[in-house]
C-alpha cells in the first residue's frame, strides 16, 4: 500500500483522484455463440468482445493531505473550522458522478479506460474504517458508436438498377392461395 500511495500516475475516477487502492479486479470477456460453426468458417463471426468491467476497492481519509490543506485553508482564510469533512465531500462527488450517467475516464494501475459508468458504488462504514471512506466501485465501459448515412447514385446512372437501386415502397401486397404443384400436397377432404 505504501508503493500505491507514491505512484507517478495518479489513479482516478473521472476527475476524482484515488489516494489509496486496496484491490483492482479486471474483467475482459468474450461472448461466444452457442450454435455450431461450420468447419472453415470465420470464427470471429461467432464471437464478440463484451465491454470491459473493473472493480476497484479504494479509500479516502480525513488525514489525507488534501483534507488537511482544506482544513488549514478554512481556518486561516475563512477564520472558522470547515463545516464538512473531506470524506463526506468525496462521497458526495462520487454519488454526483454516478447520478450524471455520463461517461468518464478511469485510470487504474494497469490501464486507462474511456467512457466508463458506475455499475455500482458500495461503501462500508464500520469500526475498522473509522474516519475513512472505503469504496467498492464497479465500473463498466460504454460502447459509443457513430453512424453515418450514405446515398446511392441515381437510378439512371446504375448499370443494373433492378439489382442495385434503393428499395421502393410498392404498396401493400396480399398473399394469394396457391394450387399444389404436381406431387404437392392434396387436401385431406379430396381423398
Amino acid at each position: 500500500m505504501i508503493v500505491d500511495m507514491i505512484t507517478f500516475v495518479p489513479k482516478r475516477l473521472g476527475s476524482i483522484t484515488i489516494p489509496v487502492t486496496f484491490e483492482e479486479a479486471y474483467q475482459d470477456e468474450l461472448q461466444i455463440t452457442e450454435h455450431p460453426v461450420e468447419k472453415g468458417a470465420e470464427i470471429n463471426d461467432h464471437a464478440f468482445k463484451r465491454q470491459p468491467e473493473v472493480v476497484i476497492k479504494c479509500g479516502w481519509s480525513n488525514a489525507d493531505l488534501k483534507a488537511l490543506a482544506g482544513t488549514l485553508q478554512a481556518i486561516f482564510v475563512g477564520g472558522s473550522l470547515p463545516t464538512a469533512d473531506y470524506i463526506s465531500t468525496v462521497y458526495s462527488q462520487l454519488l454526483a458522478l454516478q447520478e450524471l450517467r455520463e461517461p468518464f475516464d478511469v485510470v487504474t494501475s494497469l490501464r486507462q479506460y474511456d467512457s466508463m459508468l458506475f455499475k455500482s458504488l458500495g461503501v462500508v462504514k464500520d469500526q475498522k474504517t473509522g474516519l475513512a471512506l472505503s469504496v467498492t466501485a464497479t465500473l463498466k465501459e460504454i460502447r459509443i458508436v457513430q453512424t453515418q448515412a450514405t446515398t446511392l447514385p441515381p437510378r439512371e446512372n446504375q448499370a443494373d438498377p433492378a439489382a442495385t437501386a434503393e428499395t421502393q415502397n410498392t404498396g401493400v401486397k396480399a398473399a394469394t392461395p396457391a394450387t399444389p404443384a404436381p406431387g404437392g400436397s392434396v387436401p385431406p377432404t379430396s381423398m
